[in-house]
């Protein structure tokens, strides 16, 4: 199976998950519509995908069932974060996965609501995977500290407040916009490899290991984005092509230009698959191949 099949088929279990999750828990009928439209609207699922690869790989066989409710958590925050950037006083973007976004189909308020909704719900289903699940407190709980900083005011949220800083401005640095793609779109995807290894009650090696690949691939697929905001139309990408040229945000096209743009994910991607060498089986090579797939979309 080809790796975008592989990931289709992941996706689809976590799908599954999330929409037994969020039934019956008592949320306003409104609300709840709002919520279940923007997290069930499709999506790679990559966040949750590479939490349960790295448990899978480092863990018991039957670890993935123990990790899921930890894992689905992950797409709760990173739906709550999209319904937020897409608001007028953020990026102000209308479509979203093809859609109409949030505050578009219903309106601000509840949109602003259903993004409160999502990101408490997340925290609630990570101690499941505890409470319900069995996994060791302690795992959970060093777990559950790693993504509250990448998804916090030092990480996602932060990353998004200096994103709204740099718009419309000049002169910005390279590693200026390094470090706030670490913060916005690198710390939830580099919290989703590290929390899988965590879970599953690996070493300090693996899962430093997992906190590499995640923050290698963060840059490649934040990288891909830009270069895909350029090069793709509306109707492939789901959102707005050229929103970013448009708001005049600091990209990496744009300041690098797009051959160097590609290469430097290229590396990065390079980078990831050095923390695997270490690594053997199914989740080792579904691992290398979802990588090298992040930048094989802009070739």
């Amino acid at each position: 199976m080809m790796i975008k099949e592989q990931l289709g088929s992941r996706a689809a279990v976590v799908e599954s998950y999330l929409k037994a999750a969020m039934k019956d828990r008592g949320i306003p009928a409104r609300l709840h519509a709002s919520m279940e439209y923007s997290l069930l609207a499709g999506g790679k699922r990559l966040r949750p995908v590479l939490t349960l690869s790295w448990a899978q790989m480092l863990g018991e066989a039957t670890i993935t069932d123990a990790v899921m409710p930890f894992a689905a958590s992950l797409e709760c925050i990173h739906t709550y974060s999209l319904i937020h950037d897409d608001l007028p006083a953020m990026d102000d973007d209308d479509l979203r996965r093809g859609k109409p976004s949030n505050h578009k189909k219903f309106d601000e308020a509840t949109a602003i609501l259903a993004g409160d909704g999502l990101l408490t719900e997340a925290f609630g289903l990570m101690s499941t995977a505890s409470i319900v699940k069995g996994l060791p407190a302690d795992r959970v709980l060093r777990a559950i500290a790693v993504l509250a900083h990448a998804a916090g005011a030092s990480g996602m949220v932060g990353g998004q407040a200096v994103d709204m800083e740099l718009t419309g401005g000049t002169s910005v640095a390279l590693e200026q916009l390094r470090i706030m793609h670490a913060m916005k779109t690198g710390a939830l995807i580099t919290a989703a490899c590290e929390c899988g290894a965590i879970l599953s009650g690996s070493t300090e090696a693996d899962i430093e290991n997992a906190r590499e690949y995640g923050q290698a691939i963060g840059v490649a697929f934040q990288i891909v984005d830009d270069i895909l905001d350029v090069v793709s139309d509306t109707e492939t990408l789901g959102k707005p092509a050229g929103s970013d040229e448009a708001m005049g945000k600091s990209t990496y096209p744009a300041l690098i230009g797009l051959d160097k743009s590609k290469a430097l994910a290229r590396r990065h991607v390079d980078s990831a698959l050095e923390r695997l060498t270490t690594y053997a089986g199914a989740e080792h090579q579904f691992l290398a191949d979802l990588a090298r797939y992040i930048v094989d979309r802009v070739y």
